[in-house]
């Protein structure tokens, strides 16, 4: 048999390992497939979960680890970051010498995998293209389609959005997002201990009653806001009354600000009904949100894994501004009253329908087929069809003739 193809995958944030480990699980068991693991930044970190040590006790062994990070959590340490992991990662690729390198989504880590990959001439292969949220995660997930090669996004709407980015049709494959594949068949009932083997600190949280689920992470293009809408989430939660599992945010700058609201609100009021949580694994945080009266925050998991599991969800913000959800998330601002009252109107109304919009739970198998048989070229070009270009100069016409107009054009 000829050689199998080796398949680099970037792990860098809890997050980003629930989002690829069913295609991790895939490629290990295709018979054409070497996969070849990298784990980094935030996911090293004792902080942040340690999510290494989960990634190892389900069975994967990586070949490096790359600590990337710079500490601060500001806009300066996320772009010194995103160079480190570039330089880090690309003495990683000239060792390994991949076939393909996939990256996850649109973080700071996923950008640098794609700048250092892309400049090596290996073809870069990306999952949730196309699709569209607030924060840099917005800009920085469209940079990486224009770097990548081979192209996995989760709806029909992301996948129309990749083609009309130029990308080549022959290379956009609509897969649903691998994060369904780890529920669709999974035993969502909570496990009596769950709360207890994850520790964390506060007061205790009891399974049988109901709890909210908060997660509510910094918005880059917002920083400094934390502090204050953090303040209003917490007032919030505690008006609505139900014992609450916290998780501390991610690693994106404001993070600090975020983390120290929490603090000061522990420290100022032991509150009797919140128990924070530095990271669940993957199947268990699906079972803790399945089980929960409301999902609350600003994490993508309420519209992806959300609305296929059908869990009332309240988004706070613009981190999540354009997404596409099912019926269970309700968008509000960050005001203390709004969040309250459409908490309580999610509790009242309950569970929600279960929608598929991001998969039905066979994207990990359908993602390492394509990577077996795929024959990408390094040397992209831009690729539209004629009726798009007919478009374009349509707008840029109509562009003109305003210019002309208003007396702005170039004389």
């Amino acid at each position: 048999m000829a050689d199998k193809r080796k398949i680099c995958i970037v792990v860098n944030s809890r997050a980003n390992y629930a989002r690829i480990k069913s295609v991790m699980r895939a490629i290990e068991e295709h018979e054409a497939l070497d996969l070849k693991l990298i784990v980094g930044a935030s996911a090293l970190l004792h902080r942040f979960g340690a999510v290494r040590d989960i990634i190892e006790a389900d069975g994967f062994t990586p070949v490096s680890t790359v600590y990337s990070i710079v500490e601060g959590e500001t806009p300066t340490t996320m772009a010194k970051s995103t160079g480190m992991g570039i330089i880090e990662l690309a003495t990683q690729f000239e060792n390994i010498q991949p076939d393909i390198v996939l990256t996850v989504a649109d973080r700071f880590e996923t950008i640098a995998t794609a700048i250092a990959a892309s400049y090596m001439n290996i073809p870069v292969a990306h999952t949730q293209g196309g699709e569209v949220t607030g924060s840099i995660d917005e800009s920085v997930r469209h940079a990486v389609t224009k770097l990548a090669h081979i192209h996995f996004p989760a709806t029909g709407r992301a996948r129309d959005n990749v083609v009309r980015m130029g990308e080549d049709p022959e290379m956009v494959f609509l897969t649903g997002c691998p994060s369904i594949d780890l529920i669709a068949d999974l035993d969502l009932r909570m496990p009596p201990d769950m709360f207890e083997r994850y520790r964390g600190v506060g007061a205790q949280i009891d399974p049988s009653q109901p709890y909210l689920v908060v997660l509510q992470h910094p918005v880059t293009t917002e920083y400094g806001s934390g502090l204050d809408q953090i303040w209003e989430t917490l007032t919030a939660v505690e008006k609505v009354g139900l014992q609450a599992a916290w998780l501390w945010p991610n690693v994106d700058a404001g993070s600090d600000d975020i983390s120290k609201g929490l603090r000061v609100y522990r420290e100022r009021n032991n509150p009797d009904w919140l128990h924070f949580y530095r990271h669940f694994g993957a199947e268990d945080y699906a079972r803790l949100i399945n089980n929960a009266a409301c999902l609350v925050g600003n994490s993508s998991s309420g519209l992806r894994e959300g609305a296929y599991l059908g869990v009332p969800a309240v988004n706070i913000g613009t981190r999540q501004q354009g997404r596409e959800h099912g019926e269970n998330v309700i968008h509000v601002d960050y005001d203390a009253a709004q969040i309250e009252a459409t908490v309580n109107q999610q509790i009242s109304h309950g569970r929600h329908q279960s929608a598929h919009l991001f998969g039905d739970g066979n994207a990990g198998r359908k993602i390492a087929d394509v990577l077996a048989s795929v024959e990408p070229n390094v040397q992209k070009r831009l690729t539209y069809d004629q009726s798009h270009d007919q478009g374009i100069q349509q707008l840029a016409e109509r562009a003109r003739l305003r210019r002309h107009l208003t007396g702005n054009g170039t004389r």
